[in-house]
């Protein structure tokens, strides 16, 4: 039981170290597009931690999706290495963070399911 304490508090020190890493692995055009079409309905966060395409999107958007996707790839990468935990783990985990961090009317994938609106 305290091992599994350890593990959730050392994972959620780590999430919030690579938050930074995930918010330097990206580019300030890349942001803003993702941020711009998140609100516009057409990305929307995902259980497993990465952006994905709600509906429609150019190649530039897929294009900025895909930039986000790899940089916080690399940091669960990074989380899983500090933590012990698996890549998918915290990646999960940190989906749990962005979740309580969408607005009203974003939208969310569960890790079984479609496109929710929060």
């Amino acid at each position: 039981m305290i091992r599994k304490t350890m593990t959730v508090l050392a994972l959620g020190l780590a999430m919030t170290a690579a938050g930074a890493n995930m918010a330097m692995a990206q580019s300030a055009a890349a942001k803003a597009a993702v941020d711009a079409a998140k609100a516009a309905g057409t990305v929307g966060e995902q259980a497993d931690g990465y952006l994905g395409i709600v509906s429609g999107g150019d190649a530039g958007l897929r294009a900025s999706v895909a930039e986000i996707n790899t940089g916080r790839a690399a940091a669960y990468k990074d989380i899983a290495a500090k933590t012990g935990v698996t890549q998918d783990a915290a990646g999960q985990a940190t989906a749990k963070q962005l979740y309580s961090r969408l607005a009203p009317g974003q939208y969310w994938k569960p890790l079984d399911g479609g496109w929710v609106k929060k």
